[in-house]
C-alpha cells in the first residue's frame, strides 16, 4: 500500500462515500460504505500510477512512514 493522504466524506448529491487522494490529480473513488471506498480507492492509486509509470510521467512522491 502507497501512503498518499485520503479525504473520505459522504456526498449527499452522490448518495455514497467519496474518496479523494489530493496528491494526485483526479484519483478518486467511491463505495457505498466507508470501507468499501477506502478499498476502491486504493485500486485506482495503483492504477493511477501504473498510467504514469508506463506514459513517463512523474508523480509525488508518498511522505515517509
Amino acid at each position: 500500500m502507497t501512503k498518499y493522504e485520503i479525504i473520505l466524506y459522504w456526498s449527499n448529491e452522490d448518495e455514497t462515500f467519496i474518496a479523494e487522494v489530493p496528491e494526485l490529480a483526479g484519483c478518486a473513488a467511491d463505495g457505498s460504505t466507508r470501507q468499501e471506498a477506502l478499498a476502491n480507492v486504493e485500486t485506482v492509486i495503483a492504477e493511477w500510477l501504473e498510467t504514469a509509470r508506463e506514459l513517463g510521467r512523474p508523480w509525488p512522491a508518498a511522505p515517509p512512514s
